[in-house]
């Protein structure tokens, strides 16, 4: 489900996305020319298994980049989706299936400003980006977290 997820929300010339927790979310050259491939060219890539949360103190482009939150036993963290549910008028919704619990910050992390998910615990790939509603300051001790559905992704 998340592969065609992805894929679908990647065609970014046919496809609206919401993200309920997150605002600007973008979808990167490399998701979009996944979903252009195997919908029009009938080139199929393999899904991740699983899916990976980042934070940014300064987002990135579609093209990459940004900075990525380092140090302090910052880690990225897996993040499931649950089955879609689907909307009226239309489109399909699909909200985060389990709480989002990032390591105790043991340094600062400075100013969250928005994420990333990537197919890779490190390096990898970066499928999509975009702002959080409000700006996160995580200090030594403090800790990111979101709640079962607080990340929706809305495709219509």
């Amino acid at each position: 489900m998340l592969t065609l997820s992805l894929a679908l929300a990647a065609f970014a010339a046919l496809i609206f996305v919401l993200v309920r927790c997150l605002t600007g979310t973008a979808f990167t050259n490399y998701s979009a020319d996944a979903t252009g491939n195997l919908w029009l060219r009938a080139t199929a890539q393999a899904a991740p298994a699983t899916v990976y949360l980042a934070l940014y103190t300064v987002l990135p482009t579609d093209s990459g980049g940004g900075t990525e939150v380092t140090g302090g036993s910052y880690a990225r963290q897996a993040i499931a989706w649950a089955a879609p549910s689907h909307l009226t008028p239309s489109g399909s919704q699909w909200a985060n299936s389990g709480a989002i619990t990032f390591p105790t910050a043991t340094a600062n992390w400075g100013t969250v400003v928005g994420f990333g998910i990537f197919d890779a615990l490190s390096a990898g790939n970066l499928i999509f980006y975009g702002n959080l509603n409000a700006n996160q300051i995580i200090n030594s001790g403090g800790q990111f977290t979101a709640a079962v559905g607080a990340f929706t992704v809305t495709i219509d």
